[in-house]
């Protein structure tokens, strides 16, 4: 069955390009990014992973660990990251998972049968703090994933986490969000005292509150 938004992350303990991990251990208090590879020496992939490379400090500044997992061995990884630092300009720093046996794979459905029944599609899971499914995205394989929106869905699942808002079309840092229906217009003032527009009853604004 598909994992699904508010379901517990299954855990698991595996090896890694960066030695044995047991994987909400290694999450700690932190969030965490688990996102899939067909295959090592892909090229989407090489440049996908020399992207989350590239991206160290971003995740680090949203307290979030990104993991990565391909259907290749330990061997293969570590001589497809000297491609990845070479052609993409960077260093890996963060584990990729060895899932020869597919554990992983199946655990979180990330292999399509309608799409390939050996090599996964591009998974990617947001999980928190709690060790639970935030959200997900899926791309086929010849779709390489936007970091810049990755990241963009780390900050408004951690503000939205936060605050009763909910985060607009669009939305990035800094701009405006909108006020859950749960809260009272009567209620707003004191809950966001930055101020508000009603644009509609259901419809209320609001600057971003931790910013």
């Amino acid at each position: 069955m598909a994992l699904r938004i508010g379901d517990d992350a299954p855990n698991f303990q595996v090896e890694t390009t960066e030695g044995a991990i047991d994987f909400h251990e290694w999450l700690g208090d932190s969030w965490g990014i688990l996102y899939s590879h067909p295959a090592d020496y892909t090229p989407v992939c090489t440049t996908e992973l020399g992207r989350t490379a590239q991206l160290a400090p971003e995740f680090a500044k949203r307290n979030t660990k990104v993991l990565a997992v391909s259907v290749d061995d330990l061997e293969s990884h570590q001589g497809w990251i000297k491609d990845i630092n070479e052609t993409q300009n960077t260093e890996v720093n963060f584990p990729i998972i060895a899932d020869p046996d597919r554990v992983v794979a199946n655990l979180y459905d990330m292999i399509h049968p309608n799409a390939s029944a050996t090599a996964t599609v591009r998974s990617v899971f947001f999980i928190g703090a709690d060790k639970k499914i935030k959200a997900s995205l899926t791309y086929p394989a010849s779709t390489g994933r936007n970091f810049a929106e990755i990241l963009r869905v780390i900050d408004s699942l951690q503000l939205t986490a936060n605050f009763s808002v909910a985060t607009p079309a669009d939305w990035i840092q800094g701009q405006d969000v909108v006020i859950t229906p749960a809260i009272k217009t009567e209620d707003i003032p004191a809950k966001f005292p930055k101020g508000h527009t009603i644009i509609k009853p259901y419809l209320r604004m609001t600057p971003q509150p931790d910013k």
